[in-house]
């Protein structure tokens, strides 16, 4: 599970939502990548859960 956190105070989260911005980040150059670093869309993000993580860990 990845886990963000503060790298820089000019770092800018992104978040792909599509292949094609997938395809864009790894591979396209520098210039063309960073414009996927843009706020998200109304509504696109939402919160599904609060709190404390309740379900228990897989068995291995």
């Amino acid at each position: 599970m990845p886990k963000f956190g503060a790298v820089h105070p000019k770092a800018t989260p992104v978040m792909l939502t599509t292949a094609d911005e997938v395809e864009i980040w790894m591979n396209a150059p520098a210039d063309e990548a960073l414009k996927l670093q843009q706020p998200l869309l109304d509504r696109t993000l939402r919160i599904v859960a609060r709190g404390a993580k309740e379900d228990p860990a897989p068995l291995t």
